[in-house]
Order: C-alpha cells, then sequence, then structure tokens
C-alpha cells in the first residue's frame, strides 16, 4: 500500500480559505512541476506556498506526496502529519498520514487515524483500502477482505504519465488489491514507458482496457494471490498483447511448490516445508527436529518468521504467529565456521541470471538492509566479486543448480535466494516474482554495486521492451 492520494483528486477536500489571489496558481504550478517529474522544483513550490499559507491542505498533503515518493519517508510522515494537526475533518489527511504509519509500522496509530477516517466517511473506497492493508498486517486476514470488498471502485486504474522523448513503450501492469505485487518503480522508468495500472479483483471486464502493447502481471505472490491470478486471467482474455510472467507460470511459485519442484534438481538442497494448523506444529517438530522454522503465509521481509531452537521455545513463537495455518519448514544452516550466514540472490530476466546481491550477517534470518554488509569491507569485497563474476564466486555447480531452478520456474521475471553448502550445493531459501532490483544508497561505500544493479534493471526493462 502506497500513500500518495492527492488533493488534486478530491477538489472538495482542499480548504483554501484566507489564501492570497496568487496561492491556486502557485499551487496550480507545483502540481504540474510534480507531474512532469521535476521533484525539486515542485518541493520548493509547495513551501513557498506554505511560506505564506501554513493551512493549506493541497500544499501540504501533496508535499508529503512528493517526499513520499522521493524516498525521505519521515519527512513526508511529518507533512502528512501536520495536515491532519490543522485539517482533523479530512478524510484524505488521514488515509495518507495512516499509510504512512502503516508504513513504519506503527499500526495502533494507523488504526486510529483510520478509525476517524470511517467515521467521517464511511463509504470512502481509500479508507476501506488502507484499513484492509492494516489488518492485513496485523494478520486478520478476514476482516481485511471484508474492508477490501468495500474499497473497489468500476474502473480501478491509475496512469503513471510518460516523461521520455519520442514514442513510449505502453504498459499495462495488473496488480493485487490483496498485495504481494512486483514493485515496478525502477523497471518501468516514466522515460521510457507509458504505464497503466489495474487493480485486478475490482475491474469490470465489460470495461475496454486501454491502449497497451505488452501486459506486465506484476501479481507475485502465490502463497496470497490466487484469486488474483484468476482475476488477472479474465482481463488477459479481453487482450491479444504479450505478456510478462502469465499467470499460469506465477500460479505454481507458492513456497511449498517451489521447494518441491527444485529439490530433486541436481546440486540443489531444499527445504522439506508443509502447510499446518497450529495444533498441528508440536507433531511437525517432531519430523523435521529443531530448529524448526515457522512462518505466517503471505508475509515478507522476517514479518511473522520465527527460528524455534527447541520445544521449550515453541508455545511462545505459536502465539506471536497469526493465522489459521502455518508454514513449518525445516532449517538449512547456512553459517560459515565463523558463524556468518550468506544469502546471495539472483535476478531471472528473460532467460538470463543476473546477480543482485549478497548479504552476510550473524543472523539466521539473512536481509541486505539488515545484514552487516556497511560495517565490514571484507564483506562488501565479497560481495563485489560475486558481482563481478558470479561464476566464479560460487562454483559450477551452484551455476548448474540456478540453470535448472530457472528453467523449471520458467518466469519472465523473478528471483532466487540461496546459499552454497561445503559441498558448494546450493542451500534454496526461496524464489519468486516479487522481488525488487532497487538501485543502492548514495553513499561512496556502495558505489562499486551500482553499475551491476544499473544492469540488472536495464536488462527488465528491454525485456518489457522486448516483449511489446
Amino acid at each position: 500500500m502506497e500513500c500518495g492520494v492527492t488533493s488534486e483528486t478530491f477538489p472538495a477536500d482542499i480548504e483554501t480559505t484566507g489564501d492570497r489571489p496568487d496561492i491556486a496558481l502557485m499551487f496550480r504550478e507545483a502540481t504540474l512541476l510534480a507531474a512532469n517529474g521535476r521533484y525539486d522544483e515542485a518541493k520548493q513550490g509547495y513551501l513557498a506556498i506554505l511560506a505564506v499559507d501554513i493551512n493549506h491542505f493541497g500544499a501540504l498533503n501533496d508535499l508529503g506526496n512528493l517526499l513520499e515518493k522521493t524516498d525521505f519517508r519521515s519527512a513526508a510522515r511529518l507533512a502528512y502529519a501536520e495536515a491532519v494537526r490543522r485539517h482533523p475533518d479530512n478524510v484524505i489527511g488521514r488515509v495518507n498520514y495512516a499509510n504512512s504509519l502503516i508504513a513504519n509500522g506503527e499500526y495502533t496509530e494507523a488504526g486510529a487515524e483510520l478509525e476517524v477516517a470511517l467515521r467521517l466517511a464511511p463509504d470512502h473506497p481509500d479508507v476501506h483500502r488502507s484499513m484492509a492493508h492494516l489488518l492485513q498486517n496485523l494478520g486478520d486476514w478476514e476482516a481485511a477482505e471484508d474492508h477490501r470488498q468495500k474499497s473497489y471502485r468500476p474502473a480501478e486504474l491509475t496512469f503513471q504519465p510518460y516523461r521520455g522523448e519520442g514514442v513510449p513503450c505502453q504498459v499495462l501492469v495488473l496488480v493485487s488489491a490483496v498485495g504481494g505485487n512486483i514493485p515496478t518503480r525502477f523497471v518501468l522508468s516514466d522515460k521510457l514507458f507509458a504505464v497503466s495500472m489495474l487493480v485486478v479483483e475490482g475491474f469490470d471486464t465489460a470495461t475496454p482496457l486501454p491502449p497497451h502493447q505488452v501486459i506486465f502481471n506484476a501479481i507475485g505472490d502465490a502463497d496470497i494471490c490466487q484469486a488474483a491470478l484468476d482475476a488477472a486471467d479474465r482481463v488477459l482474455a479481453l487482450g491479444k498483447a504479450p505478456v510478462v510472467n502469465p499467470p499460469d507460470r506465477v500460479r505454481g511459485t507458492d513456497r511449498i511448490s517451489n521447494a518441491n519442484r527444485v529439490r530433486n534438481l541436481p546440486h540443489v538442497r531444499a527445504p522439506r516445508m508443509v502447510l499446518v494448523k497450529h495444533a498441528q506444529v508440536p507433531e511437525q517438530a517432531e519430523i523435521f527436529g529443531y530448529p524448526l522454522l515457522l512462518r505466517s503465509p503471505g508475509y515478507h521481509t522476517g514479518r511473522y518468521f520465527r527460528k524455534v531452537d527447541c520445544g521449550a521455545d515453541l508455545d511462545a513463537a505459536l502465539a506471536e504467529l497469526p493465522g489459521e495455518h502455518l508454514l513449518a519448514i525445516e532449517y538449512l544452516d547456512a553459517r560459515d565456521a565463523e558463524g556468518q550466514a550468506r544469502k546471495y540472490r539472483v535476478m531471472m530476466i528473460g532467460g538470463e541470471l543476473v546477480p543482485l546481491h549478497l548479504a552476510i550477517s550473524r543472523d539466521w534470518m539473512v536481509h541486505y538492509f539488515t545484514a552487516d554488509m556497511a560495517k565490514h569491507q571484507r564483506y562488501r569485497d565479497e560481495e563485489a566479486a560475486f558481482l563481478a563474476d558470479m561464476p566464479a564466486a560460487i562454483g559450477q555447480g551452484a551455476m548448474e543448480a540456478l540453470e535448472s531452478i530457472q528453467t523449471t520456474l520458467g518466469l519472465d521475471y523473478g528471483g532466487i535466494d540461496f546459499a552454497i553448502d561445503e559441498n558448494g550445493d546450493l542451500l534454496f531459501f526461496e524464489a519468486n516474482a516479487t522481488m525488487i532490483i532497487m538501485p543502492p544508497p548514495d553513499e561512496p561505500i556502495w558505489d562499486y554495486r551500482r553499475a551491476p544493479i544499473a544492469r540488472a534493471i536495464a536488462a527488465a526493462s528491454s525485456m518489457i521492451a522486448d516483449k511489446a
């Protein structure tokens, strides 16, 4: 769920009492600058308005949207909070502030904002969409779905304007209201593509599709999006354009199916994995042994994912994990002799294997953004070697394993997370379509990553354009 419902979308919500005659013009100019990607100038325009009229809702709200879009999320949250403080009855302000709180993990505070928004506008689709997102993050899927059903509009389409030169490639992106979508911000540059985005669950198939040359099915999480993939098939039946990641290829990439599909491939070690009810976990622990990994389906980045080292810790772990069913996963030890764990990520892009990153950490659950890469030059050197020459870094056996996994899954776009064991075999963690390619931070220590990641983004963009 992204922040960013604009005040322009809801002109009745803009309060300009006391505006000087030029404020409306200043706001239109700032909005136009933002729409054309001239973000620094737009920011200065919004700030100039607020210097004259600190109560201008449109400037506060849309400044927050701009800051969110350009990854200044803390500053965006402050702008949204100020908009709510000065305009407590404005529904859009409440929704955007709540979305920013959800993104920051402040669920209690977000819930309070959305409760007020529901009282102000009980039927507002954006309020229900945000409430569904909040409840899903809290693990209450049933209540989330109730709100999600109230969030659909007859034509669930949004548009990313083209800001390049020449004729753009027109892309229709299919997404799910449930989430589990491929982040497309960097691979679908507004300098190359004119993008229409369609939410499949709420789309009326009697509505004509917008102009497009290629369809990118961005619905990527097969554990939670089976219904959305079915809806995507209904949308695809309306046209004949080529498709990136057809739903029938994504449908079989849930965690359990993937582990079963790749387990018997040469040089691959995949964990045993089953979906069980909470009450069945102790029995499954006897089969898999400890340590045991437990995961609530449908979550990423370590949310609702626990490692249970012994039976005495099991009840506490179960109490923290929502949902009727859990994934019980065999633990594969990816640590080296020094106790460091490694997680490699390789992207599958149009039949090519593209190295993306290597994360090294003392934590069993390795994520790049929480790993120890910034602290240790030798870790960065090891990652640089992997990015420069992947076959030399991981070995022939692991390369053969990656090629077999890519062929087995058949995705146009996706990623594989893995480690290498002491025999040079691939320890399979996961593979799916939802993995993001994100440019590195601005600090010079990450300069070695810029060219490899730029190549990955270019490969994905070219693959999509070539399909058209």
